[in-house]
C-alpha cells in the first residue's frame, strides 16, 4: 500500500510541477500563477518531502525558459515558496477551508513583503530610505493584488478538484462494493 502511496504522490507531484511551470509560460495577468496553490497543495497533501521540491522545480523550470535574474532576488523569491510549502505542512495538521484560504492569504502576504523587500534591498530602483521603502511596497500593490487573486483561484482550484476526486473515488469504490456484496 505504501508503494501505491508513493506512485501517486509522484504522479501528482509530476501534475502539480507541469501545470506550475507551464501555466507561468502562458500568457497571464502580472503574479496570477499557480506556483503559490502548488505549494500549500504538496505540504498539505503530499507532505514535507514534497513541500518544498515540487513548487522549486516548477519554478526552475519555467525560468529556463523565461530567463533567471539577479541571484539575490531569486533566493527571496525561492525562499518565499519554499515558506509557502511549509504553511502548507502546518495546514496539514488542521485542514479545513478556513485554514486553506488563511494560508493562502497569509502565503500571499509573506510573498509580497519579502520579495518587494528584497527588490529594495538588492536593486537601484528605490532610495535605501524608509520612505525608498514605502515607495517601493506601495508601488508593488497592483501585483500584489493579482497575485491575491491568482493564489485563491489556483488554490481553490487544487484543493476542490482533488476533493471532488476523492469524494468521487469513494463513491464509487462504495457503490462497486454495494453492489459485489448484493451479488454474493
Amino acid at each position: 500500500m505504501k508503494k501505491n502511496n508513493t506512485i501517486v504522490k509522484i504522479i501528482i507531484s509530476v501534475i502539480l510541477v507541469s501545470m506550475g511551470a507551464t501555466f507561468r509560460l502562458l500568457p497571464h495577468p502580472w503574479n496570477f500563477t499557480p506556483i503559490v496553490a502548488v505549494a500549500l497543495f504538496s505540504g498539505v497533501y503530499l507532505g514535507k518531502n514534497y513541500a518544498f521540491f515540487v513548487p522549486l522545480l516548477a519554478m526552475f523550470l519555467s525560468d529556463i525558459f523565461l530567463g533567471f535574474y539577479e541571484w539575490k532576488l531569486m533566493l527571496a523569491v525561492y525562499g518565499s515558496f519554499a515558506l509557502v510549502g511549509f504553511i502548507g505542512i502546518l495546514i496539514r495538521k488542521h485542514k479545513s477551508i478556513q485554514a486553506v484560504i488563511g494560508g493562502t492569504v497569509l502565503a500571499s502576504i509573506l510573498f509580497f513583503l519579502i520579495t518587494n523587500f528584497a527588490v529594495w534591498q538588492f536593486t537601484f530602483w528605490y532610495p535605501k530610505t524608509l520612505s525608498g521603502l514605502i515607495q517601493n511596497y506601495i508601488l508593488a500593490l497592483p501585483f500584489f493584488r493579482s497575485a491575491l487573486l491568482g493564489d485563491l483561484f489556483y488554490t481553490g482550484l487544487f484543493f476542490g478538484a482533488y476533493e471532488m476526486a476523492k469524494a468521487w473515488i469513494k463513491k464509487g469504490l462504495k457503490y462497486r462494493l454495494a453492489k459485489s456484496l448484493t451479488l454474493t
